[in-house]
């Protein structure tokens, strides 16, 4: 390739790239594809977190794009005859540089979220909190209430057929705790009540994600981890898993539904009397 010919493809090159950085800021600009409405009572905090990741990695990103932009158009003309310039001190004053920007915004980013984060996984629940057992299988999600006597049966991981609706491994017969127990294929809470959800997997890795609620958790296997927060208006949402978990996993969903509080006690009672 001859030098007019490497010049008039650096150029476009360089076109495509500057095109491509202006279309991908203006989609972020005007939040295209973006989160839906927030419901929850810590969603201001991520969402505002989230907005100060985005615009300072943007304007690193538009930055280095430009730049990449301006050298390709500067310097496609394959002129061997161009004296070389040398940055003083070669390549690795740029590399240092580059890592200590680079390192400081992480760093800046982690100690604004620390506190948003600590929120979330740190901070302890509501003690008044309403507790759900929340159990994730391939490819199914279950949630168990307490009952009337307001405890949770316990758990036997022995007893559990599916084919009977026993996803849990509730024991009626000899534990009476138990027998009250409600069992729901979706998660319906009360708004404005503080939320205390108790994860845990059947089989494999899975995830619980509900965008309206900003709360994206993995289930492991073996443990349960605990998830608080509070709805703040009625709503209908989906939950996804975000784990490849297997064949099924498309299609591994379920709904949250957000009530007043009339309507999330009546839904109780109908449940309790099936």
């Amino acid at each position: 390739m001859g030098r007019h010919e490497g010049a008039i493809v650096g150029k476009i090159f360089a076109i495509l790239v500057t095109i491509i950085t202006i279309i991908s800021t203006a989609i972020f600009i005007s939040r295209v594809w973006w989160l839906p409405p927030d419901i929850s009572q810590l969603g201001a905090g991520i969402d505002h977190q989230m907005n100060e990741t985005m615009v300072s990695s943007g304007v690193l990103f538009v930055l280095a794009q430009l730049v990449l932009a301006f050298f390709v158009w500067r310097f496609a003309d394959n002129n061997d005859q161009r004296k070389i310039k040398i940055f003083p001190g070669g390549a690795t004053p740029m590399v240092v540089v580059a890592i200590i920007l680079v390192g400081a915004e992480i760093l800046a980013l982690t100690l604004v979220g620390s506190r948003v984060w600590a929120s979330i996984y740190v901070t302890k629940s509501d003690p008044n909190s309403f507790t759900i057992d929340v159990q994730a299988e391939q490819f199914a999600y279950y949630f168990r209430y307490p009952g009337p006597d307001g405890k949770f049966g316990a758990l036997h991981p022995d007893l559990i057929d599916e084919s009977s609706g026993n996803y849990f491994g509730l024991d009626p017969a000899n534990d009476t705790t138990a027998r009250d127990d409600i069992v729901s294929a979706s998660l319906v809470i009360p708004v404005n009540r503080p939320i205390l959800l108790q994860l845990h997997a059947k089989d494999v890795s899975h995830a619980f994600y509900i965008p309206e609620l900003r709360i994206q958790q993995d289930f492991v296997p073996g443990l349960v981890i605990p998830v608080h927060f509070t709805a703040t208006r009625t709503a209908k949402s989906e939950i996804v898993c975000t784990q490849l978990c297997g064949l099924g996993h498309y299609n591994m969903r379920a709904y949250l539904e957000v009530m007043t509080d009339v309507d999330f006690k009546k839904w109780l009672n109908d449940q309790s009397a099936q």
